[in-house]
């Protein structure tokens, strides 16, 4: 059994409060359900996580290195367009990593456009709402399908 580190930035622990217009009115608990149900039938394992703090991010990062973690699907939220850290921590990761996220960032303000952790991930999926998560999901399950048929 893979181990998928679903992992959340600031704000998103408030989805289903936030403007649904833009991020629909599902929970970060639906959505955690939503991957976690679409990892399951090809027996891999979803752990959730959210914190709203920088750091928190990075060094759960940082253990991703080493506790068994497989794979790591990131919604960073606010922090995709500003941090570097959480980018270089990315980058440390050789693991399969795909970046997720609710709305078309390429769609929205100018400062939403660019991520500065799409660099360091294998792929992004944006503008597909809650579905994004079982894209995502897909992806990674598909990146490690690889990667073992090359090993």
């Amino acid at each position: 059994m893979s181990r998928i580190l679903l992992l959340h930035g600031p704000n998103l622990s408030q989805l289903g409060a936030r403007d649904a217009s833009v991020y629909g009115t599902a929970t970060l608990d639906d959505v955690v359900d939503l991957a976690t149900r679409a990892a399951e039938p090809a027996g891999h394992e979803v752990e959730g996580v959210v914190s709203e703090y920088e750091g928190d991010l990075v060094t759960r990062l940082h253990e991703a290195r080493t506790d068994g973690t497989d794979a790591v699907i990131v919604n960073a939220g606010a922090l995709t367009h500003t941090s570097h850290a959480l980018a270089d921590a990315l980058a440390i990761l050789d693991l399969p990593k795909v970046e997720v996220h609710l709305s078309n960032i390429h769609g929205r303000e100018q400062f939403r456009r660019t991520s500065v952790i799409s660099p360091v991930v294998d792929g992004t999926i944006a503008g597909f709402g809650v579905n994004g998560y079982a894209l995502a999901v897909g992806a990674v399950i598909g990146l490690l399908g690889a990667r073992a048929a090359r090993a």
